[in-house]
């Protein structure tokens, strides 16, 4: 009797990690990755019994998975970032209504969608590919030409496997790659773009992020930044750019972030931090953000703070509340 008859939800369960990164690349969402995970799991125990081995598991789930995202993808809008849905605006400015979860790309944990036994070249490809950048611009494709990328391009699937899984022509996954890739390129990504793995480098250039952000010293922090860097606030559609604008706003509507302490995490392949802003009962320190920060040539181009933190801290394992 195989492993998969005595024990199949351990056979599964070891394709969760790589499965949530397919479905994160997917939809742009964490919390919607999961759920299409789960789906995609409970789909395949209920269909065991009519899974005779013809095809290799994994194979199976992705074609699982797969469907599981055109379905949650139908007739949907796309999810971005707001430096693709608004205009760039500066220091004082108000802050404008919030606008739904539903429209942002989302951060999402290292550790839900890494493989923690990878060879080191997947996992930097896994890395590079987990990037904010990276998976906005996957949500620029039609949902079959972002599955075909996806499945040719991060996970090396050959051409006839991708015709298989998705029903079709070997032509057809041709012609639907040279399409995908052609729209990726001329979204120019990789200006801005981080390195595939947090280095010793990026490991130190956020030690003194944190250092300057708690300290509040803004002269510091901007001389981490890259003079066109960005700063946005999902779920607002609003968006900063540069050292004055950035100062300016740190020091305005945003100076009540003074004081706040910040705790180190890993998003999407980049340093990242949870920060609490000392406006708790008692002089403790309240969940405000979780920013993730891109990096490039030693500088900081892109500060994204996440504010939805009733949602993402526990998605991170932050705690709910720091002590004074």
């Amino acid at each position: 009797m195989t492993d998969l008859a005595t024990r199949p939800e351990l056979q599964l369960e070891q394709h969760r990690a790589e499965l949530t990164g397919y479905c994160y690349r997917m939809l742009g969402s964490a919390f919607e990755a999961e759920d299409a995970v789960q789906e995609t799991l409970l789909r395949a125990w209920k269909s065991l019994d009519r899974f005779e081995g013809r095809s290799a598991l994994r194979s199976w789930l992705y074609r699982i998975a797969t469907n599981v995202c055109l379905d949650m993808l139908d007739g949907r809008a796309r999810r971005a970032r707001p430096m693709e849905i608004s205009e760039q605006v500066h220091a004082d400015v108000s802050l404008p209504e919030p606008v739904a979860e539903t429209t942002w790309i989302e951060p999402v944990p290292d550790g839900l969608v890494l493989p923690a036994n990878a060879d080191p070249a997947d996992l930097a490809v896994a890395r590079e590919t987990i990037r904010l950048a990276f998976v906005a611009a996957l949500q620029h494709l039609p949902a079959r030409q972002r599955a075909t990328l996806i499945l040719c391009e991060v996970l090396r699937w050959k051409a006839s496997e991708v015709a298989e899984l998705l029903d079709t022509s070997v032509a057809s996954v041709n012609s639907s790659l040279q399409r995908a890739r052609a729209t990726v390129a001329a979204l120019d990504i990789d200006a801005g773009g981080s390195s595939p793995e947090v280095d010793e480098s990026q490991r130190e250039l956020l030690a003194r992020y944190v250092d300057a952000f708690e300290r509040y010293d803004m002269d510091s922090l901007v001389a981490l930044l890259h003079e066109d860097a960005t700063l946005s606030m999902p779920p607002y559609a609003m968006w900063l750019r540069g050292h004055a604008d950035i100062r300016g706003w740190m020091l305005g509507t945003g100076f009540e972030c003074r004081g706040s302490r910040l705790v180190v995490v890993a998003a999407n392949g980049l340093p990242a931090a949870g920060q609490y802003r000392p406006s708790g009962p008692g002089g403790s320190f309240e969940p405000w953000a979780l920013q993730v920060l891109e990096t490039s040539g030693g500088r900081i181009t892109a500060l994204n703070a996440f504010l939805d933190v009733d949602r993402l801290f526990p998605l991170f394992g932050l705690p709910d509340r720091l002590d004074a």
